[in-house]
């Protein structure tokens, strides 16, 4: 039989991405493991992508709190439980730690697992679980995450990071590659100048919008980070999450060739986009963070949060730059910039 395992993790968008090595090292440890992820409905995108999740659960907290006691919503929150109850789990695993994840692990059969009061971001959310673990709270989340599923299984944890998100690089591989070679056979280009054609064709994915102001990065030191990218051959794409933030970055691309705003796109779209990308220069968001997982040079800008405990990781080179009230500067910016062009 296998090991039936329930994981809660249902936001944000970065903490997500940060709970996807954890994942990779249960399925490794755990080899009989069949992984069910209960998820916030915007996100449900990326525990799919992992290939060691056997079935993502939606649960709806933010549009629900709209609307708690209305019948579509107590419906909705009734087969929730019905769901949750309908397979009895080994190890039901908290890695939120707050009383909304709490009141969903509640309502799941099997061995409960969870941080203990000094390490729960809401202590009381430990009082739910059979089994509580300590996990030291000022350190890079994604270590923290892979400590605690260590714990729970355990097993301790080792070598780099594994985001499960390979099939995105593979794919983006594959049609840089389709691409190269129909320009090469229509140049009569050697394939041994193919890698350098590859760095000519780049793009750069760029966020420079949030949906707060003390996040965002002075305009004209966005403008000569676009310059700089532009001479190296790059052409920009900007992402935005509304309209709002679609304006900004228009008017932060005005005149400028080679430059486009993105249009609205899902989870999975931009993860594509990212991952066939030559490098991303963000603010701290959580696609940002995606970045750094699918491997690509990445460097965030942080303003009104700290690196400390969410820094940029992946495989390939990241910058986290900044700190909560400390801007960084447009030369260190820069500075990363050579560097994440220079990558490969």
């Amino acid at each position: 039989m296998p090991t039936r395992i329930l994981i809660v993790r249902t936001s944000s968008l970065g903490d997500l991405v940060h709970m996807l090595p954890a994942i990779t090292d249960i399925a490794r440890h755990v080899p009989d493991a069949e992984i069910d992820w209960v998820v916030e409905e915007a996100f449900t995108d990326i525990p799919r992508w992992h290939p060691a999740v056997s079935d993502v659960i939606t649960v709806a907290h933010r549009r629900w709190r709209k609307a708690w006691w209305s019948a579509q919503v107590r419906g909705e929150r009734r087969a929730l439980k019905e769901r949750l109850r309908s397979k009895q789990y080994d190890v039901i695993l908290d890695m939120q730690a707050l009383l909304k994840s709490a009141w969903l692990v509640r309502q799941a059969r099997g061995v409960r697992h969870g941080l203990d009061w000094r390490s729960a971001r809401e202590p009381l959310a430990s009082l739910f679980y059979n089994v509580r673990h300590r996990v030291e709270f000022w350190q890079p989340a994604v270590i923290r995450q892979r400590k605690l599923a260590g714990l729970a299984f355990g097993y301790q944890h080792a070598g780099l990071p594994d985001f499960g998100l390979q099939k995105f690089v593979r794919q983006a591989n594959s049609l840089d590659a389709e691409a190269l070679l129909g320009e090469s056979e229509q140049a009569a280009v050697e394939p041994a100048r193919l890698l350098h054609l590859s760095t000519d064709r780049g793009y750069a994915v760029i966020m420079p919008s949030a949906s707060r102001d003390d996040k965002l990065w002075p305009e004209d030191d966005w403008r000569a980070v676009f310059r700089r990218l532009r001479d190296a051959g790059c052409t920009l794409k900007l992402l935005a999450g509304n309209e709002q933030e679609a304006e900004r970055g228009r008017l932060l691309v005005a005149g400028m060739d080679g430059a486009e705003v993105m249009p609205r796109m899902n989870l999975t779209e931009v993860a594509h986009l990212l991952a066939g990308s030559r490098l991303m220069v963000g603010l701290d968001s959580g696609l940002t963070h995606l970045s750094a997982a699918l491997g690509r040079p990445t460097i965030g800008i942080y303003r009104a949060s700290t690196p400390v405990r969410t820094p940029l990781v992946g495989s390939n080179y990241t910058a986290s730059l900044g700190d909560r009230g400390a801007s960084p500067s447009r030369e260190a910016v820069m500075a990363s910039v050579e560097q994440a062009l220079a990558a490969k």
